[in-house]
C-alpha cells in the first residue's frame, strides 16, 4: 500500500508556533512518527510539507499519474480559502483524509470555514499529532 502525506503552510514550525495549540513536538517528530507507523504496517508513506499552494497542488496533480491508494492531508490555513487545492482534490479519485491537528471548529469564526470538505473522504480534527495514526488506520480500514 502506498500513501501521500501532504502537509501545508507553517507546519514545519511544529513545536515553535503555539505550542499552547499545537503542542511542543516538532515537523521531524510527526514524520518519524508517520514513517514508523507505516513501516510496522507495511505502507509506503511519501511524506511533504511545503508553504506555497502551488506546489501541494503540484504533488495533488502528479498523484493522478502514479499509483497511490490514499491521500493524507493537512492543508493548514489553505483549508479556509484555497478554492484551487478544493478543485485538485476534486481530480484525483483516491481516497482522501483531512487532519487538522487542532479542532478548527472550535477555534476563531475564520477556521470554521472549510472550502475543502466536500472533496474528502474522511476529516480528523483536534487529536493532536496522533490524528495521522488515526488516518492511517482509516486508510488500512477501507484499504485492506
Amino acid at each position: 500500500m502506498k500513501i501521500k502525506v501532504l502537509n501545508g503552510p507553517n507546519l514545519n514550525m511544529l513545536g515553535i508556533r503555539e505550542p499552547s495549540v499545537y503542542g511542543y513536538r516538532t515537523y521531524t517528530d510527526l514524520v518519524k512518527l508517520i514513517e514508523d507507523y507505516c513501516l510496522c504496517n507495511g505502507i509506503q508513506a511519501d511524506i511533504c510539507q511545503s508553504n506555497y499552494e502551488g506546489k501541494l497542488i503540484d504533488e495533488i496533480h502528479e498523484m493522478y499519474f502514479t499509483d497511490y491508494d490514499a491521500l493524507i492531508i493537512n492543508p493548514g490555513a489553505l483549508t479556509h480559502y484555497s478554492y484551487a487545492l478544493r478543485d485538485a482534490l476534486n481530480i484525483i479519485k483516491c481516497l482522501k483524509i483531512e487532519v487538522h491537528i487542532s479542532d478548527i471548529y472550535k477555534r476563531e469564526s475564520f477556521r470554521a470555514i472549510n472550502v475543502i470538505k466536500d472533496e474528502v473522504d474522511f476529516s480528523i480534527v483536534g487529536k493532536g499529532l496522533e490524528g495521522y495514526i488515526d488516518a492511517v488506520n482509516y486508510v488500512i480500514s477501507r484499504k485492506r
